[in-house]
Order: C-alpha cells, then sequence, then structure tokens
C-alpha cells in the first residue's frame, strides 16, 4: 500500500477506525511512531504525511507532519475503445490496466456484445480505488459507454483496431485511442466500416481472449 484515501486527510490529527485500524495494524503491522501517508479524493494531487502517535483497541490516531503536492501519473495516454464483455472478466483486468497507466476505457456494445452486461461504473470505481492506494497513481481512470462502435470512430476518427491484419503492432508503436472487440470479434458490418482505420495485430499465432489483448495491447504501448 503506497497510501490510503480518507475524506478528512489534511486535518492536522486524525482518528482511523474500523476496517482501516484493522488493516494498518493486523495485516500491515503497523506501530506508534510509523509514517502513513493519506490521500484525500477532493484533492488528489496533495500528499499528506501523518506519523502515528497512538494505537487504541479499535482506533489509530495520527498526526500531521506535511502536506506537499505530489503526483504520480502515466507518462503516456492511452485511451481503450473496449466492446463490452462479461462484466467479472473486466473487474479482473481494471486494476492491471490502471497499474499500467491505462487513461480512459470505454465500454462500447458492438455487435457481438451481450446486451445483458452492463458495467457497473460504482463498482469499477471502488477496485480502482484499491489499485490507487496500491500503485501509488493519482490520476483517476474515465470510464464511460458508447451505443456502438460507429459513434465510437466519429468522435475519435484516429482510432487503431486491433483485429485480424497483415500488420504487426511494432514495440515504439505511440498512439492514443485503440479499438479492441469482445469475444467473437467485430461482426462483417463492422469490419465493413473499420477498413478506413488502421488495423493491427500482435506477433502471435494465438488467438487472444478480449481481456488478454486488452492487456497485451496497453502494455506494448504505455510500458
Amino acid at each position: 500500500m503506497i497510501y490510503l484515501f480518507d475524506a478528512n486527510a489534511g486535518k492536522e490529527h486524525l482518528v482511523l477506525k474500523g476496517e482501516t485500524h484493522k488493516y494498518l495494524v493486523k495485516v500491515l503491522h503497523h506501530s506508534v511512531g510509523d509514517i502513513l501517508k493519506l490521500r484525500n479524493k477532493d484533492s488528489i494531487e496533495t500528499l499528506h504525511l501523518y506519523e502515528i502517535v497512538s494505537i487504541e483497541g479499535r482506533s489509530l490516531t495520527l498526526h500531521l507532519i506535511e502536506s506537499k503536492r505530489n503526483e504520480i501519473n502515466p507518462q503516456k495516454k492511452l485511451h481503450i475503445g473496449w466492446c463490452v464483455i462479461e462484466s467479472k472478466s473486466i473487474e479482473k483486468m481494471l486494476p492491471s490496466l490502471n497499474e499500467i497507466g491505462v487513461s480512459r476505457i470505454s465500454f462500447i456494445y458492438c455487435e457481438r456484445s451481450q446486451k445483458n452486461f452492463k458495467p457497473d461504473f460504482k463498482r469499477f470505481e471502488r477496485i480502482l480505488e484499491a489499485s490507487m492506494q496500491q500503485s501509488g497513481r493519482t490520476h483517476t481512470m474515465e470510464l464511460d459507454t458508447y451505443k456502438n462502435v460507429h459513434q465510437f470512430i466519429e468522435e475519435f476518427p484516429e482510432t487503431k483496431v486491433f483485429d485480424f491484419s497483415d500488420m504487426v503492432l511494432e514495440g515504439d508503436s505511440n498512439f492514443e485511442q485503440v479499438l479492441v472487440g469482445c469475444e467473437g470479434g467485430f461482426s462483417q458490418d463492422e469490419k465493413e466500416f473499420l477498413k478506413s482505420q488502421d488495423v493491427f495485430r500482435l506477433n502471435t499465432p494465438m488467438i487472444l481472449r478480449s481481456e488478454s489483448a486488452v492487456m497485451a495491447v496497453s502494455s506494448k504501448i504505455l510500458l
């Protein structure tokens, strides 16, 4: 854990209770004199350093030592247009995508997306918050939806497309928008529509699942 979110971070004295107390004392084994890093979501760019001054049975008391501007953000930007797949599969990938620096994910209802899969943004945001505290990231990933591929491409005409192609993604490639299909790939109508975009594949003979493709392409661009 790099830092903790707390709605009162920035105040001179803090008392932490409940699950936070249990996590810090029972799991991380913090003791009096240790320094903790906290952030407030309302001013996330500011890092607050606190010293633990006392530990009681169900609470920790902290004293503010220093507050300073300290941002940890990705060096590149990558916006993924991801055709909707099962939410459980998305949830498994979100922490890793957040940690490597994906800046935005737009969930798109492609023709082969199962329409009963509805992204649970509140749950996604909780997962991302936990990932931010673990990785140190201070730039919040953006999440949104688009009703179809056409709408997404019309708004982001420079989007590159991951699909079957003769063009292999090079290691030094650099772009800001990429479109990845769902299980089963793009429909024939979508493929026809996307013919005018730059289409690429990865240098592998394997067929990647949608979530594997998203992770592999993001890593190639960002890391």
